[in-house]
């Protein structure tokens, strides 16, 4: 049993290099994989945002937006104000 853990022990310090290299390769493609799939998922999230706001109808690109009125805001201050 003992001699078993030696020569394993001899054979991982032996090939000690070669297991290193392959680690860090390994860990490479694993960060590597990730940020391809984090960087595809932003860009078509992106891409989806961009699609959803403007449209194209020929020539001529329409985008959607919100219209904001601020008539109570001012009346509020403007009462504010007057007081």
């Amino acid at each position: 049993m003992s001699q078993e853990k030696v020569d394993r022990h001899k054979e991982e310090k032996r090939n000690r290099k070669k297991i290193m290299a392959k680690e860090k390769r390994e860990w490479f493609l694993t960060k590597l994989a990730v940020s391809l799939i984090g960087a595809a998922i932003v860009v078509w999230i992106g891409f989806s945002t961009y699609n959803a706001v403007t449209t194209t109808n020929g020539t001529e690109t329409e985008t959607d937006g919100y219209v904001l009125d601020f008539t109570p805001i001012s009346d509020y201050v403007s009462s504010l104000s007057a007081d």
